[in-house]
């Protein structure tokens, strides 16, 4: 079935055709007709299945031709890269309309925020902390609004954010269309949807959360410490082309980062530490090719959008299958084909049993040829937390020792010849506040 059946604005078939989409994907061909009907819509849909334009599409349909200069549409979403991904997917879709979008979320200023408010454009991506953040403000009031979207919905759950869902939800007119989006359906996201959704189209809620089909999946078995020279052999082998490596932690995917670029590979990051200009400067980095690879924590597995990704690395086997079924939609999105590597330690096998349940299938064990499997490393990933706390300390007592009185400089204080006042009490203010800022209105973050 094409585009073309759903009747869809002509300007956004325009559009489609220029962007060179054909045919829909299951989840649009699904969700489309009932959204554009004015249903509520409740979707169990996985990463990289197309729901974004499953939403956007009969949003933008809706809005089309209409008066414009109020905001109609709010999309509610869990991380600041998957709201620039939308933002970037309007401006794709209604590239031949006058519709307008605008991307709310932390780490960013209020001002340019405040200005879409007011501007009242068409749709507003937010993240659930920044929108409260403007909230707080009389020119946020979303009084027009038309339609909801809540995407991404069990990640909300896992990142803590169903308090401020709700607190939201206060804040929005009681008559408008609502379309509920979520890879899986965990009992506190069920009573949600069932709190938002008005006898709603139900679609795929009785599928598991699986990868898709266009991904082949490998397990390289090899001790923890061998993990950063097995990969760095992968990619010195051209097995990799352009990858995402996803670590546990932050600390870990600094250090296999540093790791790489030590050893001639550049390498971007991007996880919870780094500030929104460096998380964007990465994945521009990475998109554009100036770097073949992005070391990520789970807080990017559902917000990037890369064309052509050749493959995932599980440098660190998730705990939950879930996380294993995001990370790896990175690849092989919209029915393309793409390879999920697992670097599995012996004390991961647990986890990675449950991913093989869950996928129903034991996945192919893989040895790499002339690769030293017994070589102890020089080099340790993981620095234990007492070492790192000790040089933490240590370079603290560095930074408080008093500085060296410059030689010839020196006066010794005589009659009526004291310190400066002006510049001790300088030195106290800079040391008590000068460092803290001010709250303002960008206190919360998203």
């Amino acid at each position: 079935m094409p585009f073309s059946h759903f009747g869809l604005h002509a300007d956004l078939q325009r559009g489609l055709r220029e962007l060179g989409f054909t045919r829909p994907t299951p989840i649009q061909q699904d969700a489309i007709p009932p959204a554009m009907e004015g249903r509520d819509v409740l979707a169990c849909a996985m990463t990289g299945s197309g729901k974004t334009a499953a939403f956007l599409l009969p949003i933008l349909h809706r809005l089309a031709g209409k008066p414009r200069g109020t905001t109609r549409a709010l999309v509610l979403t869990p991380t600041r890269e998957l709201a620039a991904q939308i933002d970037e997917h309007l401006d794709a879709l209604a590239q031949h309309t006058a519709l307008s979008g605008a991307a709310v979320f932390g780490g960013m200023g209020m001002g340019p925020q405040e200005h879409a408010f007011r501007k009242g454009v068409d749709v507003i991506i937010a993240t659930p902390g920044r929108l409260l953040d403007h909230f707080r403000f009389p020119y946020a009031a979303l009084r027009g609004l038309e339609v909801l979207v809540l995407d991404e919905a069990d990640r909300m759950l896992d990142m803590g954010f169903l308090p401020d869902i709700r607190r939201v939800l206060k804040h929005l007119p009681p008559r408008k269309q609502t379309l509920f989006f979520s890879a899986t359906m965990p009992p506190p996201i069920v009573a949600l949807s069932r709190e938002m959704l008005n006898k709603p189209a139900t679609i795929n809620l009785q599928r598991q959360s699986t990868p898709a089909v266009g991904i082949t999946h490998a397990v390289y078995p090899v001790a923890g410490e061998l993990k950063s020279p097995l990969l760095l052999e992968l990619l010195r082998r051209g097995d990799i082309r352009s990858v995402i490596a996803f670590t546990r932690t932050k600390h870990r995917a600094n250090r296999l980062a540093d790791y790489l670029t030590r050893h001639g590979v550049n390498a971007g990051r991007i996880h919870g530490n780094r500030s929104q200009a460096q998380r964007t400067a990465a994945l521009a980095g990475f998109k554009a090719g100036e770097f073949p690879v992005l070391v990520a924590t789970d807080i990017a597995a559902r917000g990037i959008d890369v064309e052509a990704l050749s493959h995932v690395v599980n440098f660190d086997v998730p705990h939950s299958p879930e996380d294993y079924v995001h990370r790896v939609g990175r690849t092989a999105r919209a029915e393309a084909e793409g390879d999920a590597f697992l670097l599995v330690a012996p004390e991961e096998e647990a986890s990675l049993r449950d991913i093989e349940r869950v996928i129903g299938k034991r996945l192919p064990r893989v040895t790499v040829p002339g690769f030293d499997y017994s070589k102890r490393p020089v080099e340790k990933l993981e620095v234990p937390l007492r070492q790192r706390l000790a040089a933490h300390r240590s370079r603290q007592g560095q930074k408080r020792k008093p500085a060296a009185p410059a030689s010839g400089g020196h006066r010794p204080a005589g009659p009526g010849r004291g310190p400066s006042r002006g510049g001790g009490a300088r030195r106290r203010s800079e040391r008590s506040g000068g460092g803290r800022g001010h709250r303002g209105r960008g206190g919360r973050t998203a």
